[in-house]
């Protein structure tokens, strides 16, 4: 960290914040190094706007950790600050790995849902996640006048699982807005996954496959992927399609994604459907460098 190059430089009223920009499966993310001064809400509204902006599903903050190998802040795109995000944890490990050189394969990253793992080799990266918590299978909620059963699961932020019939045909926005702010999920709210079953299998198969679109809290719409909302997904799709199984370990399910990138997660389950060794596996990659003029 602090390389010249990385330094955040003020011209009159403007910043030149330098950047790089990432995307994991779909999720765009801008990567800067920690600048305390800034306020990372008005820079991530700012900076992440589509059209007067870089453009960014959130704002990733390279930090020093005192718990941790690494620190990383994600900010939204609406200036809220989440606790988790899988894919930019993807692409924050293979950021520490091109500009950190650390001595470390695997390393830590401290975040507000707790410490991940992170390696990365080339635009490969794979995360180990907080194990997920407080599952809640066959919710029954009212949305619009119309009755539903839903599953919800905490993987580092909160998701709600709705298993549907063509996926390509359910309006996300709409229908994901209402459950996101239903009052059963106040006041956190929640992420929404939409996930269609696409190729169950037994045991421990890497053939089983799942299909998601997510409405994201925090960007407030429909997003290409969401890592932890994959890792949701996985693991709630896991539990329906192999009822029957208690322990396993090294279970594995694929999440093909709304950005056409198939995500792998594995996981270890136990006896009353507890779950840990959480891993999210896919591309990291950098698009753009360069330096955003802030006007603070």
């Amino acid at each position: 960290m602090g390389k010249p190059e990385d330094r955040t430089r003020k011209i009159g009223a403007m910043i030149k914040i330098p950047f790089v920009k990432m995307v994991g499966a779909g999720n765009d993310f801008i990567v800067i190094e920690a600048q305390p001064k800034l306020d990372y809400t008005k820079l991530a509204k700012e900076a992440c706007a589509r059209q007067t902006g870089i453009g960014a599903d959130g704002v990733l903050i390279f930090e020093k950790s005192k718990t941790s190998d690494y620190r990383m802040r994600i900010i939204n795109a609406d200036g809220s600050e989440a606790e988790m995000c899988g894919n930019g944890a993807r692409c924050m490990a293979a950021y520490i790995v091109a500009n950190d050189k650390p001595t470390k394969v695997l390393f830590g990253m401290e975040t507000l849902a707790g410490e991940v793992l992170g390696e990365a080799q080339g635009e490969l990266a794979r995360v180990r996640l907080s194990n997920p918590k407080d599952y809640m299978a066959g919710l029954n909620i009212t949305v619009a006048g119309r009755k539903m059963t839903v599953d919800h699961i905490d993987t580092g932020v909160p998701h709600t699982i709705v298993f549907v019939d063509g996926l390509q045909e359910v309006d996300v926005n709409t229908l994901g807005r209402l459950i996101r702010n239903h009052p059963r999920f106040a006041p956190r709210g929640t992420n929404v996954n939409f996930v269609e079953v696409a190729s169950p299998a037994g045991g421990k198969s890497s053939n089983s496959m799942v299909a998601v679109r997510t409405y994201e809290r925090g960007v407030e719409g429909e997003t290409l992927a969401c890592g932890t909302g994959a890792v949701a997904a996985a693991i709630v799709s896991y539990l329906h399609t192999h009822p029957k199984v208690k322990e396993q370990k090294g279970a594995v399910m694929k999440v093909s994604t709304t950005g056409k990138e198939i995500l792998e997660i594995t996981f270890d389950l136990h006896e009353g459907n507890k779950i840990d060794n959480v891993w999210l596996k896919g591309t990291a990659k950098v698009i753009a460098r360069g330096e955003y003029y802030y006007h603070g």
